[in-house]
């Protein structure tokens, strides 16, 4: 016995940035688990004394899997992913906010970011994903998406020019968004359409994902400029009473509302907030995903 940790446990280590990494790639909780288990699979099928360095490898292993998995979700949609696609949101109780932890965290990317990745190609995202938010060399990254070391580091700039030019500047400071939504929920629980305008950002955006159909009927929807989304958010707020299951959460590491009777989640709201005003909102109301997000912390 060399006192070497066994293999799973090794895995185990590595587990929580292994998800960060997917999710990041590919928006999704659950196919982010399945693309770190699918590289479990991978180690327990290799010799480990054959890997130098087990961070970096599982790192690429992880890459070359969402890889695949974005291809192939690409070939399945005959058309580009629908503009209503809110990612997956990450919820935690807004009282639980530890420095130390958020660095770990997966939500520390936020549902902005995560929407214009989603426009990206599939190798535009892996190397700017592990190039720019973990640091991987465009040497490792290469073989991953079959391009020369010159051409990756292309990949990678291309992606940054159409995240930088479509990424909303945000608030950073969670004090001052949940002022926002305090007003933006004081003027919709009173049907102050003059206050909702005054909280929006005259071209705000509204995403609204509420799965492929709800009585027949498809809800998902995008709403721009402030006129329109308020009056949207009049009809939600009709839908949405009695007000007492709605609370204020982290979502993606920012404020939002998470609208949950008896525990179960019937929507999630996310939003970015610039200058006192609200510009992007993405509200999940899929039956379907709502039902796998996890929500243990917020138990109580």
């Amino acid at each position: 016995m060399t006192g070497t940790p066994a293999p799973a446990d090794r895995f185990e280590e590595h587990r929580g940035h292994l998800k960060a990494v997917a999710y990041r790639m590919l928006g999704s909780l659950s196919e982010a688990d399945d693309a770190v288990q699918e590289s479990w699979i991978k180690l327990s099928r290799t010799d480990p004394d054959e890997i130098q360095n087990l961070g970096g490898w599982l790192t690429t292993v992880t890459g070359r899997v969402c890889l695949d998995m974005l291809r192939s979700r690409t070939r399945r949609h005959e058309e580009p992913l629908d503009d209503t696609f809110v990612p997956d949101p990450v919820i935690r109780p807004l009282s639980q906010i530890d420095p130390e932890q958020e660095v770990l965290q997966a939500d520390s990317v936020g549902l902005a970011l995560l929407v214009v990745l989603e426009t990206l190609e599939p190798a535009e995202r892996i190397a700017f994903v592990l190039h720019d938010m973990f640091a991987v060399p465009f040497d490792e990254i290469a073989p991953i998406v079959e391009r020369s070391s010159a051409a990756t580091r292309q990949l990678a700039s291309r992606a940054r020019r159409r995240v930088r030019g479509a990424t909303p500047s945000a608030e950073p400071d969670l004090g001052r968004q949940r002022q926002v939504l305090d007003a933006f929920m004081a003027a919709s629980r009173a049907g102050d359409f003059e206050a909702l305008l005054a909280v929006l950002d005259p071209d705000v955006v509204l995403r609204a994902d509420s799965g492929p159909l709800i009585g027949g009927v498809a809800a998902s929807k995008v709403v721009r400029g402030a006129k329109p989304v308020a009056e949207q958010v009049m009809l939600f707020r009709q839908l949405a009473q009695p007000t007492q299951f709605i609370r204020f959460v982290l979502v993606n590491g920012t404020v939002g509302i998470l609208n949950a009777p008896e525990g179960k989640p019937q929507s999630v709201m996310g939003v970015t907030i610039s200058d006192g005003r609200i510009t992007e909102m993405y509200i999940l109301a899929d039956p379907e995903r709502l039902a796998g997000l996890d929500l243990t912390d917020l138990a109580g």
